[in-house]
């Protein structure tokens, strides 16, 4: 079909189901439905995810690139005669534009070049079409597709429909595959034992083309730097991702030397585990070097906005194994306070950090497949007015076959006063967006209290008063992300909260100002927010600035840690490290 056939239908295509996309972009296009179907279910569990970018900078539930290896996206407007903007947005335009790609690669990849006749004979444009870094990804998406087709499903769209897709019962033809050219000239992954983690697969980088020491052009040219920890730095945290994509697109990501980032270790659904750097190495993986120096990093496949279409019992049993692993060897406690999310690691300056893996992640139940594997639980001082929130919620998948349901979201909201009625607190984004941090906190995390009442709303809630640091400044003129802590009132089912730990500091000045706050324990960082003189936070770390005496104090200042010098704490109960 030429673009302008394409074009004179997509205006009207924009509010189709997706199964009628589906059977729209087959006709027009040739390639058959069922594998339309399992890529948008692959790649997006059938979600166009709100026009975002995925890790590997793919849009959509066709997952179409704008990277430096492909621009399948422009080509898909190009094809359909809309813009960029509308195939990133309308998940209809995004299946077309991605039938269209499909098309025209095959057609090109083809020695006779002609488009496949035979469910069985896409296989070899399936791997061209993940445009992946080495031939063995690009042949590992290719078998997932096809696996995914033999299986079948049937799963929810964001709308509520129903997808199907039956066992397709199908053999590729893997031969089809003989011309895919890959990017580079890598190996992929191996399973040769030559890991840290024993049963991890080896997809270890090699250091002459990531490693930021030896790498000639440096920056952003590298991915990661060589170290000897626990030598040289302690390793204090793991930290917890999610991909924001597939497995193949994420190794793409990973096995990219220019992509900027790294990561130490890789969760699939299935709870298969990779390896793509040695634990004593420092990786580029949480946006906040002073943590990425101290951390190990572990990405798990899956979106943070429909976490509970992704996440899984063998997902977090095969990362509670592997985090189980870490805390054992680098001797880190275990409490949610080490073990972090990516979305409560503070920005070590005046810019926005990621969220994941967001709300539907089950703290409780994580931590506590952590502490089956023998791993014992932090202990430390408590207070009467030091809460933790562990709901029902958090506690089990609540689907079938450890899967999880929308009933899983975890994240509480905090109001201007206490009562439900009273508004929520200043939020940075738009108020739709369920992974947004800036008005609320997760569970498994301790908070000092001044006061509580129950909602006089009637909604059953007990209501909390913390200080909490507010993005209040978003929306003023000149804006400013700078974070000023105010007293706010959380809100959260009463069989919900338990004791926390840590110890309450209170924040002063010699000057009576507000209190200077921190995203890394050390001297020179940038200030992210102000704190009231005398204003009360938990604080369960302590740790001294790397190189000095300096003692740091960690304090929960809102969704996310932040840190004060200790000469900024006047009122200390002996935290533990």
């Amino acid at each position: 079909m030429s673009s302008s056939a394409y074009a004179a239908t997509a205006a009207s295509q924009g509010n189709a189901s997706v199964n009628d996309a589906i059977a729209q972009a087959s006709k027009e296009t040739g390639v058959p439905a069922e594998l339309l179907k399992g890529l948008c279910y692959m790649e997006g569990r059938l979600s166009n995810h709100q026009g975002k970018p995925s890790l590997d900078h793919g849009f959509g539930c066709m997952h179409l690139m704008q990277n430096k290896r492909a621009d399948t996206l422009s080509l898909a407007a190009q094809k359909l005669g809309v813009s960029t903007d509308q195939v990133k947005n309308d998940i209809t335009l995004n299946i077309r534009g991605g039938a269209a790609v499909l098309k025209d690669e095959a057609i090109k990849l083809s020695p006779s070049h002609t488009e496949p006749t035979k469910l069985a004979d896409w296989y070899g444009e399936i791997a061209q079409y993940s445009h992946s870094e080495t031939h063995a990804t690009a042949i590992m998406y290719a078998d997932a597709l096809y696996k995914l087709l033999n299986s079948g499903f049937s799963a929810p769209t964001d709308s509520g429909e129903t997808v199907t897709l039956a066992p397709q019962h199908v053999q590729p033809n893997t031969s089809t595959a003989a011309p895919v050219k890959a990017i580079t000239t890598a190996p992929g992954c191996k399973n040769d034992g030559n890991v840290d983690y024993p049963g991890a697969v080896d997809c270890i980088v090699d250091p002459n083309t990531f490693d930021c020491n030896i790498v000639p052009a440096g920056y952003p040219h590298c991915t990661y730097e060589d170290a000897n920890r626990p030598d040289d730095l302690t390793v204090n945290y793991v930290v917890i991702h999610d991909t924001e994509e597939s497995l193949e697109g994420t190794f793409n990501v990973f096995q990219d030397p220019n992509s900027a980032v790294s990561i130490h270790y890789v969760v699939d659904t299935d709870g298969t585990v990779y390896q793509f750097l040695h634990d004593k190495d420092v990786a580029y993986q949480v946006g906040n070097f002073w943590y990425n120096q101290h951390s190990i990093g572990i990405e798990h496949i899956g979106w943070d906005a429909t976490g509970y279409l992704w996440y899984n019992a063998a997902q977090y049993l095969g990362s509670a194994r592997l985090t189980a692993y870490l805390l054992d060897k680098f001797n880190i406690p275990l409490d949610h306070e080490h073990v972090v999310s990516h979305g409560t690691v503070p920005s070590p300056i005046l810019t926005t950090n990621h969220v994941d893996p967001g709300p539907y992640w089950l703290w409780t139940y994580y931590l506590n497949l952590i502490h089956k594997q023998g791993i014992p639980f932090a202990d430390g001082p408590t207070d009467p007015h030091i809460i933790s929130l562990k709901p029902k919620t958090a506690a089990r998948p609540l689907g079938g076959n450890g899967t999880e349901t929308p009933a899983n979201f975890n994240f509480f909201y905090l109001y201007n006063g206490p009562s439900t009625r009273s508004g929520l607190i200043p939020q940075l984004v738009d108020p739709t967006d369920v992974t947004d941090e800036t008005n609320n906190v997760e569970s498994n995390m301790s908070y000092y209290y001044l006061a509580k009442v129950k909602d006089p709303a009637g909604t059953g809630n007990m209501m909390y008063e913390i200080w909490y640091g507010e993005s209040d400044q978003e929306h003023s003129n000149p804006s400013s992300i700078v974070q000023h802590a105010h007293l706010a009132w959380l809100a959260v089912p009463p069989d919900a909260v338990i004791k926390g730990h840590g110890t309450p500091v209170t924040l002063t000045s010699s000057d009576g100002k507000d209190v200077p706050i921190y995203g890394k324990p050390a001297t020179g960082a940038t200030v992210i927010g102000y704190a009231p003189n005398n204003s009360i936070f938990a604080s369960v770390i302590t740790t001294n600035e790397d190189g000095t005496d300096n003692l740091w104090y960690e304090i929960n200042y809102n969704h996310r840690e932040a840190w004060v010098p200790a000469t900024s704490v006047t009122t200390v109960h002996g935290v533990k490290k």
